[in-house]
């Protein structure tokens, strides 16, 4: 869907473009959009590459696997339909632990794991579980404590200080966990039938 509406956009601005007569700005905007892209790539890849690669580093050390432990006793609670010591646990903590590191490209294969293993336990298999949803809600919160790619972008477009930010994500991101959380259980008890 959202591809579609990405297209009606660029369709859109190149009609538009050729009824006003503008099509020089169009495509000056579309090759220095394309500069500009690959110029954020390769500032931000670095950064990215060095996160993932220290969580690969933890994943292949069983830091992950220390690091899981240590949020099994929230998970048991926010997820009560799971029984204790299955695989998803620990795939949804080193989801939640990629994140918080601002890393969504580490964390996303992850979190399709932990969704394959929850679906394993699903008996209405065209159903999504109310673990698949608490688990999808705080995915979607954004669970981050450093936001790597943000830090990486205020520092791109010459941020004096590109942590800044830190403070602020974290405050946004524990608001938007628990705001999502108290949603959640709401809903599910509203409609537990």
């Amino acid at each position: 869907m959202v591809n579609i509406i990405w297209i009606i956009f660029i369709i859109c601005g190149i009609i538009f473009g050729f009824v006003t007569n503008n099509m020089t700005v169009v495509n000056n905007t579309i090759m220095e959009s394309a500069t500009k892209s690959l110029d954020m790539i390769i500032k931000i890849f670095p950064v990215l590459a060095l996160w993932m690669g220290l969580m690969n580093i933890a994943s292949k050390s069983k830091l992950l696997d220390k690091l899981s432990k240590l949020l099994s006793p929230i998970l048991t609670k926010l997820f009560p339909e799971i029984p204790k010591n299955h695989e998803s646990l620990s795939l949804i903590a080193s989801n939640i632990i990629a994140n918080m590191f601002g890393l969504g490209s580490a964390a996303t294969p992850f979190g399709l794991k932990a969704m394959e293993s929850l679906q394993k336990l699903n008996k209405k298999k065209d159903t999504a579980t109310r673990s698949m949803i608490t688990f999808l809600v705080i995915n979607t919160s954004g669970v981050t404590i450093v936001p790597t790619t943000i830090i990486s972008m205020r520092l791109m477009h010459g941020s004096n200080e590109p942590t800044k930010i830190v403070l602020a994500c974290l405050i946004s991101t524990v608001c938007s966990t628990i705001g999502g959380i108290i949603v959640d259980r709401f809903l599910a008890r509203r409609y537990k039938n």
